[in-house]
């Protein structure tokens, strides 16, 4: 059995960035289902907030204003003392990115470069054209290595261990090899991304599909906030890839077939640069009413950059010029983009504290897996890559100042029972079953594309809950085509369904109980936000009777006072 002091999982910004927190004090391990530079971080095109003030439309910025505009970006559902912690960190950690080697752009003076996105009061997305994802990424997997970080690559964990309310590791499966390790840890920490996949228009990676989540949820953590579903407004026709919302941020237009900038009508003062949501509803309210236009991969409303002039666009967005042509034949410097819009990212997760402490001793969680809240019920843009830093950082402090981190030793016993529940499932996944798990997923995501998504209904969630609960009966007599465990990624994925269907589960029921329309979560049957009844976060907790056990739990508010959303 391998041990390590401290386990993380996930090698994108959040684990790395623990890593190299805590990797000076104890032993470290970092598991990560794929290399650390292809987790889905790098897909991070826009930018990173922190009110720098370096743009001149940002002289008056601040950290206090960058807090209210996140609180009330997030529908008022956001913690807001977390919310606080994170805008008081966002420019430490900028500074701490750029001093470790990160290549952002740069204004003429040579600070650095920022933009506008949605719902803030100030240009405050610091940036490094449109691909700081894969800059920050490569800049701290860099550092981590330096560190001497010791990393797993392509070791799928199948199962986390918590036994009489105690995190003990996790058991994983070497993919190359195809062997069963149990992995035994004082202390574990999750980074494993966001649930993505479990829909079937989305902007996410194929590993996102929220498998940590179901992991630590069937394991007995909470999950918190799980119906809050973020749709990305502007995403490309057909394969869903996303076209950042740094084309608004740098002035880009969405029209509609009459030739409307239709923002107009519903958010005159920051027209394309509302929050996420509100853009979303925009434009399917748009493509609903017959606005769109039509093409074979469906209806769309067009993304037009062609006034940002040759020059912007090959300085600013030169990955999304390069995505549009590559996958669609469109040059935008000459045509506008077909976008609508697809699932991106979850404000829900596992239940956890500022400190990224979930309430199992010895179990962390952090980024876009966890739910501290400082998103509440919608994400601003350039918030996400800062939580995944932010608290990357104040986990690994957290975990170092824990008395208790140095006390801890994993349980072998509780691991190996564990493994041995694991090689049950492999077995019985190896043999001949009646139902194919890659069909079943994509019933599943298809069901919660079509049920679950921009706007919903009572009935389209019963519809979805009712066909979700079929599948996973159905998944009881699922098997895979080879008995090899080696490089076998349907086995992967047929481990992973499970976590999936628990993962849309919470989410198709929170969506079903919240009976108002807050943030990202729009029900045209209760079409208005109600604090009186509504204002507080969804607990989920995995039930005798194998259902989510709903629960709730007050928001926490400091100095700003819940009041209606105006743009």
């Amino acid at each position: 059995m391998i041990s390590h002091d401290i386990l993380i999982v996930g090698g994108g910004l959040t684990g790395l960035r623990a890593a190299v927190g805590l990797c000076d004090r104890f032993n470290v391990g970092l598991v990560s289902k794929v290399y650390p530079t292809r987790s889905h971080s790098i897909a991070a095109q826009g930018g990173i907030n922190a009110p720098l003030t370096n743009n001149p439309d940002s002289r008056d910025d601040s950290w206090e204003k960058h807090t209210f505009d996140t609180v009330k970006g997030s529908d008022y559902l956001a913690d807001q003392d977390a919310a606080e912690i994170m805008c008081r960190e966002a420019a430490p950690i900028v500074y701490e990115m750029e001093h470790w080697g990160c290549p952002f752009s740069r204004f003429p003076d040579g600070t650095i470069a920022q933009r506008p996105f949605g719902g803030a009061g100030y240009p405050r997305t610091c940036y490094s054209a449109d691909i700081t994802g894969h800059v920050l990424l490569n800049t701290l997997y860099e550092r981590a290595v330096a560190k001497g970080v010791k990393i797993y690559p392509e070791w799928f964990v199948t199962a986390l261990c918590i036994d009489e309310g105690r995190c003990h590791g996790v058991v994983v499966l070497d993919i190359r090899t195809g062997e069963l390790i149990p992995v035994g840890a004082g202390t574990t920490f999750f980074g494993t991304g966001g649930y993505g996949r479990v829909f079937q228009h989305s902007t996410n990676a194929l590993i996102n599909n929220g498998s940590g989540i179901g992991m630590a949820y069937t394991a007995g953590a909470p999950l918190k906030d799980m119906e809050f579903v973020q749709f990305h407004p502007t995403c490309l026709i057909g394969t869903s890839i996303l076209m950042t919302e740094g084309c608004r941020g740098e002035g880009g237009y969405l029209v509609n077939n009459k030739g409307e900038r239709f923002m107009q009508r519903y958010a005159p003062k920051a027209m394309e640069l509302a929050p996420r949501d509100i853009v979303s509803r925009c434009i399917q309210t748009e493509i609903n009413e017959g606005r769109g236009f039509e093409h074979p991969l469906g209806t769309y409303i067009q993304l037009d950059l062609r006034h940002l002039g040759e020059k912007k666009i090959l300085e600013r967005l030169p990955g999304i010029r390069n995505i549009s042509i590559d996958f669609i034949g469109i040059d935008p410097i000459l045509d506008p983009i077909p976008i609508r819009p697809a699932q991106h990212y979850s404000m829900g997760g596992i239940d956890v504290n500022s400190g990224c402490a979930s309430e199992v001793a010895g179990f962390y969680a952090g980024g876009e897996c966890s739910c501290v809240s400082v998103h509440g019920a919608n994400r601003l843009g350039g918030n996400s890559l800062l939580e995944t830093i932010v608290f990357g950082k104040l986990g690994s402090q957290a975990i170092a100042e824990d008395p208790e981190v140095s006390k801890r030793r994993p349980d072998e016993r509780a691991l190996l029972k564990t493994k041995d529940a694991v090689e049950a499932k492999l077995r019985k996944l190896a043999s001949p079953g009646r139902e194919r798990p890659a069909l079943l997923q994509a019933e599943l995501s298809a069901v919660m594309s079509e049920k679950v998504g921009v706007f919903r209904t009572r009935e389209e969630l019963e519809q979805a809950l009712q066909k979700l609960t079929e599948i996973k009966k159905r998944y009881r007599d699922a098997g895979v085509s080879s008995t090899s465990r080696h490089m076998n990624y349907e086995l992967v994925g047929a481990v992973e369904l499970e976590y999936m269907l628990e993962v849309a589960h919470t989410i198709v029921l929170g969506a079903l109980l919240r009976e108002e329309s807050r943030g990202s979560h729009f029900r045209l049957d209760f079409n208005a936000r109600n604090d009186k009844g509504w204002l507080k976060h969804t607990i989920a907790r995995l039930g005798p009777d194998g259902a989510p056990a709903i629960s709730f739990k007050e928001v926490a508010i400091t100095r700003y006072q819940p009041m209606e959303r105006k743009y």
